[in-house]
């Protein structure tokens, strides 16, 4: 089914409106049934010749890690960045340098104020939901206008905090003009991990895996297991692919 965006020159509660007449006519019987759905996205398979691996790295808040920047651009590997409108006001020299190598990296969207995208209140990780269709879509939209006005290009994927949707919110996403990025493999377990662990869980990626890892966590040991991880991969010979070959 094809729904027309909302006129933005209606205003908030007109769009709001809109988008829930088209939630009503498209989701299918029993959506709203109150689980926590968690997307998982692959890429096509390069086969044992060539196996193929996304990486894709959510900046929150806070800073930049440029142990994984700097390993990125030294190697020549495409990564795309999933972005905060928070993030992105901390850190526009970096969000700048990552943009002037386009040939490398994509920049896409995390929200407005890295909210979980669900359209009812409850708390996941520890991070409290947006918690009603406007607020997701305010998060959605607000995320994506951040980016559009700092790098010059409107983003094609979201992904919310904790990568975490209703089936309604996952449908708010998709009216919203965005496609939803999941992934198949967590590296750092938030940031949290410690450098070693974070190699290994990299370092055996499979072909075709969306890994997810943070790059908003500087002090952290994480990062430097990320950047090890992602050269080991390299010398096991995967090829490094953007999300247009999910």
């Amino acid at each position: 089914m094809v729904v027309a965006r909302p006129d933005r020159g209606r205003g908030a509660a007109a769009r709001v409106a809109a988008l829930l007449l088209c939630l009503l006519a498209a989701a299918p019987a029993g959506a709203a049934d109150g689980g926590l759905v968690e997307p998982r996205l692959t890429v096509v398979k390069g086969g044992p010749a060539a196996p193929r691996v996304a990486l894709t790295f959510d900046a929150c808040d806070g800073a930049a890690d440029q142990r994984i920047i700097g390993t990125l651009v030294e190697h020549r590997i495409p990564a795309t960045f999933f972005v905060t409108a928070r993030w992105i006001a901390r850190n526009r020299a970096t969000l700048a340098a990552l943009a002037s190598h386009p040939d490398l990296f994509a920049i896409e969207n995390h929200g407005a104020r890295h909210l979980p995208a669900i359209d009812r209140e409850v708390q996941v990780y520890g991070l409290a939901a947006a918690g009603s269709p406007a607020a997701v879509l305010a998060e959605v939209e607000g995320g994506a206008r951040a980016i559009a006005a700092a790098t010059g290009r409107s983003p094609t994927w979201f992904r919310g905090a904790a990568a975490l949707y209703t089936t309604d919110s996952l449908a708010i996403v998709r009216v919203a003009g965005m496609k939803v990025a999941g992934y198949s493999l967590g590296a750092d377990g938030g940031g949290v991990l410690g450098a070693d662990e974070t190699a290994r869980r990299l370092a055996a990626a499979g072909d075709g895996d969306v890994v997810l890892a943070h790059v908003n966590h500087p002090a952290r040991s994480a990062g430097a297991g990320v950047a090890a991880g992602i050269l080991a991969l390299r010398d096991q010979g995967f090829r490094f692919v953007g999300l247009e070959d999910a």
